[in-house]
C-alpha cells in the first residue's frame, strides 16, 4: 500500500550535527518553515562526546595556516571558511551566553570547557524559533518521486520537500548515528562517493604479547615523530601519543594520519621513526650509554645513564635485535630514529572522523547534488578531512550555512521561475 506523506516543509534538513543544526539555523533565520530529521533519539550526540574532555571548538591559527590544515581540500575548504570562519564562530558562540578562550596550544574553547551547555543553548533557540524536530527519523534515500524516506517507530514515512539539506555525518562512531550507509542509497542515484575511510585514528603494529600486556596505556610524551609526506618530503613533528594493545594513538598520531594511511595504503605499510629522547643529540648519548654498566641490568642502566626508562625502554626492547641492545653506538642511534613499522589503520568505526564521502566534484559550489537539484550536503559526509585542533568541526559549522544559503538561493530562483511562467 501506499507510504503516508507528511505535510509539505519548506524544507528537510536531514541529520542533527553541527552541519545540520547550523543549515537549519540559518535557513529558518531567513524565514523558511524548517524540519530537522535525526535518525536517534537526540540530536548532537558526536557533539557531545567530542566535548567530553573538553570541547575544542575551533583553532586561533591565521587564516592562510588554517586553510593549510585541509591538505588536497584546501581551496574547497578554504572558501567556506570565508564565509563563516573560526573567528565568526566565536562570535556565534557568544550569541548562545557562550564565552570561548584560546588555550597555550593555540586551540579554542568554551570558557566552561563543556559541550552540553552549549547544544543546550543552541537546540532550544532552534526551538523557540520554529524549527520542527523529528526525531527517530532514519533516512533510507529516495523513492522513486524523489520523495525522502524515513524509517520511523510509526512505520515508514516520505517528506515531500522543496529543498533538503543532507548532514548525515561519515562512519565514525556508529553507535551515535553516523554509521555511512547513505554511501550506496547515494551512489545508486548516480552521486559520486568516495569510500570511507579513517581519519584520526591509530594504528595497528603487532606487539608482542608481553610488551602489549606490559606497556598498553603508556602515554610518551615528549616524542620526535619522522615520516615522510605523500610527497616524499622528510617531515617531523614534536609531540605525544599513547600505546595501546594493538598500536598507537593519541593526537601527534592523528595529526599526520592522513600520510600514514596513504603511504599504507600504497605501499601495504608505514614506518615511523621515533626520536625517544628529545634534547639529546647521538653523540651525546652513545657516550652516555657507553659508560661501564657493571652489574646494572640494562634497563637499569639505560634509566641511569639516559633517563630512558618505562615504556621507552621497552620499546627498544621490543623494535631492537639483541646486538643493537649491546652496543651503546647503534643503541643511541636506535633511541634517536626508533623505526616503527605500521600495519594498518585501526577500523573507520574506531576512528575519531573519516575521509571520503561525497565527491566535492559532484557538487556545485554551493555543495548542491549536480545529480539531484534542490538537495544539498554538508558537513563530514561530504570528502575532506582535517587533524583535530577544531578544524573539523569549524568546517562541518560553514559547510552547513553554505549548503543552507544556497538552498535559499535555490528556492528564491525556483519562486522566480514560477512567477515568471
Amino acid at each position: 500500500m501506499p507510504v503516508p506523506a507528511l505535510s509539505l516543509p519548506t524544507v528537510a534538513v536531514v541529520g542533527g550535527g553541527p552541519a545540520g543544526l547550523m543549515a537549519a539555523e540559518t535557513l529558518r533565520a531567513a524565514g523558511c518553515e524548517v524540519d530537522l530529521f535525526e535518525a536517534k533519539g537526540s540530536v548532537g550526540r558526536k557533539f557531545l562526546i567530542a566535548g567530553k574532555g573538553g570541547l575544542n571548538l575551533t583553532h586561533s591559527d591565521p587564516p592562510e595556516r588554517f586553510r593549510e590544515r585541509y591538505g588536497a581540500r584546501r581551496d574547497a575548504v578554504g572558501g567556506w571558511l570565508r564565509a563563516f570562519d573560526a573567528q565568526a564562530l566565536r562570535e556565534w558562540a557568544a550569541g548562545l551566553g557562550v564565552g570561548t578562550f584560546v588555550g597555550s596550544s593555540g586551540r579554542v574553547f568554551p570558557d566552561d570547557l563543556k559541550a552540553a551547555p552549549l547544544l543546550r543553548g543552541w537546540v532550544r533557540r532552534l526551538r523557540e524559533s520554529g524549527v520542527r524536530f523529528h526525531v527517530h527519523h532514519r533516512w533510507t534515500g529516495w523513492d522513486a518521486g524523489h520523495a525522502l524516506r524515513f524509517e520511523t517507530p510509526d512505520g515508514e514515512k516520505r517528506v515531500e520537500a522543496a529543498a533538503a539539506v543532507l548532514a548525515l555525518g561519515g562512519a565514525s562512531w556508529p553507535q551515535l548515528g553516523s554509521d555511512g550507509a547513505w554511501v550506496p542509497w547515494l551512489r545508486e542515484a548516480g552521486i559520486e562517493v568516495a569510500s570511507l575511510r579513517p581519519a584520526n585514528c591509530g594504528f595497528n603494529v603487532g606487539w608482542s604479547a608481553h610488551f602489549a600486556a606490559r606497556h598498553a596505556g603508556a602515554p610518551l610524551k615528549p616524542v620526535v615523530l619522522h615520516w615522510r609526506d605523500g610527497a616524499g618530503r622528510a617531515r617531523s613533528l614534536q609531540g605525544e601519543f599513547v600505546l595501546t594493545a594493538t598500536g598507537i594513538e593519541g593526537s601527534a598520531v592523528y595529526a599526520i594520519a592522513a600520510d600514514l594511511r596513504e603511504a599504507i595504503e600504497r605501499d601495504g605499510e608505514a614506518t615511523l621513526a621515533l626520536d625517544l629522547v628529545p634534547g639529546r643529540d647521538a653523540a651525546r648519548l652513545a657516550r652516555e650509554l657507553a659508560r661501564p654498566r657493571g652489574k646494572r641490568s640494562l634497563g637499569e642502566h639505560l634509566r641511569r645513564s639516559a633517563g630512558i626508562a618505562g615504556a621507552r625502554a621497552g620499546l627498544l626492547r621490543e623494535l631492537c635485535p639483541q646486538d643493537t641492545l649491546q652496543d651503546p653506538a647503534r643503541l643511541a642511534a636506535a633511541a634517536k630514529a626508533l623505526p616503527l613499522r605500521l600495519l594498518r589503520p585501526r577500523p573507520v568505526a574506531e576512528a575519531i572522523s573519516t575521509a571520503g564521502g561525497i565527491a566535492l566534484e559532484a557538487l556545485t559550489p554551493e555543495l548542491m547534488l549536480r545529480a539531484r537539484p534542490g538537495c544539498f550536503a554538508a558537513g563530514e559526509m561530504l570528502d575532506w578531512e582535517a587533524p583535530t585542533g577544531g578544524y573539523l568541526l569549524t568546517a562541518c559549522f560553514a559547510s552547513g550555512r553554505i549548503a543552507a544559503q544556497g538552498a535559499l538561493a535555490y528556492l528564491r530562483e525556483s519562486a522566480s521561475r514560477a512567477a515568471r511562467a
